[in-house]
């Protein structure tokens, strides 16, 4: 067995005997050989016994089904209002219980695959809005797919997050009363994996309850055997590769946690502390010659090996050369009895401007100085322990100590030899642990590195040739950037939770101290024994034996093989040696399922993340997926942006404004929380988020639920044959849209058009516009229009049963196909509604595997001129609309109203649908009340009277009584009321402004302020003599 494997199959052995045996027997059974990279594009067609046998298990692991929850109460209705509780556990219990969420094989060849890896949450973390807010982009993507025909596969799975996960299990045993080295590593480990085991299920238990369509069946874990195999293969192949070495470098160093971190490990914070300015005395000089220097760390003097001047300032340059001493005494004063002295440089990187213009140079303890370390070949002596404590070059007076108590002592010392200037409050930027808040130490150390460059190269020409398109393109600039700044990754970690390093070094050698210990790189401890016989290092038959090396690998590290890891990489990432070259999306079927998910779903096609780890994670990915298959690993990086607060204020416990997505949900519903993640923002953009947003999409879901409740009422009662027949088979044809009323005519063309606005914006991932486009069309134009334009049929259906009918089946053919275009943002509530529609057995049990309204790029058909026309009635209604609430019209009193209409055909259909004009115009609909006139008629001619006239456009005009507007006698009081008001207020403004004491005494802001105020107000006493004179005759 692999080494690495052990301690998990022992842990299964207590668990569970029988899936221990079967993992042991593919262990054994895996072979441990280089295995060769995926490189060509081609895949192989499978053999006979192969699509046989991948047909067998496929049908064997069919999910037993079951039915949603019904949302119908004992009336047989729907209630009043959506309640998201009851639906939302049942529906998704539902979904993933009958095996939605698996990719399904195409009918028909011509179907690519669409894949997204989930990236993947701590093991131990708690649902955020960040992690809600990737979730719903992802499911919005899948859905939309998945309804469009094609195999998707939304793969999740969680990393075991090394640094949070060690450090919450330690915080556990140090409550108990032990440590970690005291406990020994195999007992922490199994420690570990029971606190995974009970804690792990939680963020994916989170996710679940935000829709997530994700294929929990082939759900991974960066510890799972498989995934440990992809990781030490790769470690192995890199370091075949000359890439992978080990070296001493400066490393970001958590003293707490006594372990490498990572750049995104560390968090900057603006603090207040101290600028310390000192003197380092010239060794050929007397007392007052001396090169005045700041630092804000007086401690790593212990560390300086150089002063540093710029060659061109006239203050320094003469030094250039000479050398001075240090003001502390360090482990060589001890020795040698006199203090140790360095030199001084010059290099032009030094800013004369800046502090004193000298700068001390710490190698082994800034990033700065490390490169002017590098660059002027200085020693880099490291002063503190792995604790943060000085070492052994402290000297006898500072070994010992801990950096801060090193640094008050030190001061001190030098206070009393008077090399102390003095000391200035400062603002600094201090790097600080993002798991245990400690600042962090920048520390030479001896790690393991991978090599970058030739690898970023190859990332940066994919983005550049086409091959991965950045979403917005705008951080394409980011990605050049860090990809041609990029520097060699520091990829161990002196951890113990974590993926093991695959290195052997010869027991006894002290390999930490050593940076030239030999060492072997193998798969296994069986093949690194071989290899050691090889190197000549020993025999293990003659007693030679080998110790692994006690660190882990960065977690990111194995990140960046979650593309191709996680569908089968390496064992799948060769070409199979059967039958002939086939690309997997010409074949359908069986033979499709017989592929192996490397050949069906690598390269994946969509990786969606947040902006801020673009390099950490996704660019590594890149660079790692090229290297081992040859190919980018996804086509599309989406970018989205950090959700805030709705002051844009980044979100945090000490401010108290975090909102949590799961009290969100239980408050409004997880619809309304996802709707408003992805609604009215900018891509890339951070999001700002507040509970009134999220409230009116509450509100949104209801809206649509009462739509649904007045469709599905207008359907209650029909024969089982007849609503059945109104069930959604699929594109309204042109003929018969031709055979329809304008209404309907021209609500068929709108949402016609918003299907291909739809299904345009979601393949190129215009999420934001196309709900945004969703909600307008449901909200404006379907419910506020059409469904009350539907109203006057539904009220003569005695009379006109044909009216009704075409009424009918255009409600449920629009409704139903808004459910679909709707259900990857709301997916709860639109699965409700469409599962009490008349639907086609044909289209599935679900509407998340309904098809998409437009599944091809053929043309939906539409009527442009009933469209112009419906628009027409619509500025005439909302011409009446405007006027009643100018005239502040009582909104149960309707009013008489004259149309003239110069187009004839506009003129018609007006009258036709003047049931409609009447019902949303609130006017008398009886002809006397209501007419409909060309203007060069003798009606026209004869005028309105006293009326208000609206010109609705060109040709089209509307004439309202004034006397059928307003209560006369009411109005004039009103506005009497007004108009002495507005004159007092106007009087008193002009005797201020009058005033000579005012305009000499007030600025020129409150003057102008003020006849401002007096402009406003003439304006509106202008405006009510003119209402008046307008109520005089009535």
């Amino acid at each position: 067995l692999r080494s690495p494997n052990r301690l998990l199959l022992a842990l299964m052995l207590l668990s569970s005997p029988v899936a221990a045996f079967r993992s042991m027997s593919r262990l054994v059974a895996t072979k441990t050989t280089l295995r060769p990279a995926y490189s060509p594009a081609l895949l192989r067609r499978p053999s006979p016994s192969q699509v046989a046998r991948r047909a067998a298990a496929s049908e064997s692991s069919q999910a037993v089904p079951c039915r949603p929850p019904s949302p119908l109460g004992e009336d047989g209705q729907l209630a009043p209002q959506y309640d998201f509780e009851s639906v939302e556990k049942g529906t998704y219990e539902w979904w993933e219980a009958s095996g939605f969420f698996k990719p399904r094989a195409p009918a028909k060849p011509g179907k690519k695959s669409f894949t997204i890896p989930m990236p993947p949450p701590n093991v131990t973390g708690r649902l955020h809005m960040g992690h809600a807010m990737f979730v719903t982009l992802q499911d919005i993507v899948a859905r939309f797919h998945r309804m469009r025909g094609r195999p998707t596969l939304w793969l999740p799975g969680t990393d075991h997050a090394g640094i949070a996960t060690q450090m919450l299990v330690e915080r556990e045993i140090v409550a108990e009363g032990g440590t970690r080295e005291a406990l020994g590593r195999d007992k922490f480990l199994e420690r570990a994996w029971a606190y995974k085991e009970d804690k792990g299920s939680a963020i994916v238990e989170q996710i679940r309850r935000l829709g997530a369509s994700a294929d929990w069946s082939r759900q991974k874990f960066t510890l799972d055997p498989k995934m440990n195999d992809a990781v030490v293969e790769s470690f192995v192949r890199f370091h075949e590769a000359g890439l992978m070495y080990r070296g001493t470098r400066l490393v970001n160093w958590s003293p707490d946690l006594q372990t490498a971190v990572s750049d995104l490990e560390v968090e900057f914070s603006e603090e207040e502390g101290k600028l310390y300015f000192f003197k380092y005395r010239l060794a050929d000089g007397g007392e007052e010659d001396f090169l005045p220097v700041a630092t804000t760390r007086p401690e790593t003097i212990l560390g300086d090996t150089a002063v540093c001047v710029h060659p061109l300032d006239p203050r320094y340059r003469n030094l250039i050369g000479r050398r001075v001493v240090l003001p502390v005494d360090d482990q060589t004063a001890d020795k040698e009895g006199a203090r140790r002295t360095i030199p001084v440089i010059g290099d032009e990187y030094v800013d004369m401007e800046f502090g004193t213009g000298a700068l001390k140079i710490t190698p082994a303890h800034d990033a700065n100085d490390y490169e002017l370390g590098l660059k002027h070949g200085l020693e880099m002596p490291s002063i503190l322990d792995k604790r943060g404590a000085v070492n052994a070059l402290g000297g006898s007076k500072y070994a010992g100590l801990d950096r801060y108590k090193a640094r008050e002592l030190m001061w001190k010392d030098m206070e009393a030899e008077g090399t102390v200037i003095k000391v200035e409050p400062h603002t600094q930027r201090v790097p600080r642990s993002q798991r245990g808040g400690e600042v962090i130490e920048p520390m030479l150390s001896t790690q393991w590195f991978l090599q970058m460059q030739g690898m970023a190269d190859d990332a940066l020409g994919a983005v550049k040739d086409g091959r991965i398109a950045i979403k917005p393109a705008r951080f394409e600039r980011d990605w050049e950037y860090w990809l041609t700044e990029t520097r060699d990754w520091c990829i161990s970690r002196q951890l113990w939770w974590g993926h093991r390093i695959p290195v052997w070094y010869p027991e006894g050698a002290d390999f930490e101290a050593d940076p030239k210990a030999p060492f072997v790189v193998a798969r296994t401890e069986e093949d690194a024994y071989a290899r050691a016989e090889e190197m000549g290092l020993g025999k293990k038959a003659e007693g030679f034996k080998l110790t692994q090396d006690p660190d882990v690998l960065d977690t990111w590290f194995s990140s960046g093989l979650w593309p191709f890891a996680t569908v089968g990489w390496p064992e799948e990432g060769a070409l199979p040696e059967e039958g002939a070259a086939v690309e997997a999306s010409e074949l359908a079927g069986e033979e499709w399922e017989a592929l192996s998910d490397f050949q069906k779903f690598y390269p994946a096609t969509l990786l969606e993340t947040g902006y801020d780890i673009l390099f950490f994670w996704v660019a590594r990915m890149v660079m790692m997926g090229m290297h081992f298959t040859g190919k980018p690993p996804f086509e599309v990086i989406y970018m989205h942006g950090l959700v805030r607060d709705a002051q844009g204020a980044k979100m945090s416990k000490t401010k108290g404004n975090v909102i949590d997505p799961l009290e969100t949900i239980g408050k409004y519903g997880t619809d309304a929380l996802r709707y408003s993640l992805v609604t009215g923002v900018t891509p890339g953009q951070d999001v700002p988020l507040s509970m009134e947003k999220v409230e009116a999409n509450r509100n949104f879901a209801n809206k649509l639920w009462n739509a649904g409740r007045y469709l599905l009422g207008n359907l209650a009662g029909l024969e089982d044959e007849e609503r059945q027949s109104l069930a959604v088979t699929g594109p309204m044809s042109q003929e018969e849209l031709d055979s329809l009323p304008v209404p309907e005519r021209y609500i068929i063309s709108k949402c016609h058009a918003l299907v291909e606005k739809a299904t345009t914006g979601l393949e190129n991932y215009e999420i934001s516009d196309v709900g945004f486009a969703i909600y307008q069309f449901l909200w404006d134009e379907y419910a506020d229009w059409y469904i009350e334009a539907s109203k006057t049929r539904m009220s003569v259906e005695v009379e006109s049963p044909e009216g009704a009918r075409q009424a009918r089946r255009v409600l449920v053919y629009v409704f139903d196909t808004c459910l679909r275009l709707l259900h990857p943002y709301m997916p709860f509530v639109t699965e409700c509604l469409w599962q009490q529609l008349p639907t086609d057995p044909s289209h599935g049990e679900s509407l998340m595997i309904a098809p998409w309204p437009l599944m091809d790029e053929s043309e939906l058909s539409s009527d442009p001129d009933a469209v112009n026309l419906f628009a027409q009635l619509q500025g005439l209604v909302r011409g009446v609309r405007n006027a009643r609430a100018e005239y502040q019209v009582d909104p149960a009193r309707k009013c008489a109203m004259k149309v003239l209409a110069a187009d004839p055909q506009l003129l018609a259909f007006l009258e036709q649908e003047r049931a409609t004009v009447a019902l949303l115009g609130r006017v008398k609909d009886d002809p006397v009340a209501l007419k409909f006139v060309a203007p060069d008629s003798e009606e026209a001619k004869a005028g309105g009277g006293n009326a208000v006239k609206l010109v609705v456009g060109e040709g089209l005009e509307a004439l309202l009584p004034m006397d059928q507007l307003v209560d006369a006698a009411k109005e004039r009081k009103r506005l009497g009321k007004q108009l002495a008001k507005l004159e007092k207020d106007v009087g008193g403004l002009e005797k201020r402004l009058g005033s000579s004491g005012f305009k000499g005494k007030a600025s020129a802001e409150v003057v102008q302020e003020t006849e401002s105020q007096l402009k406003e107000k003439k304006e509106s006493l202008a405006q009510v003599e003119r209402s008046l004179k307008e109520l005089e005759g009535l």
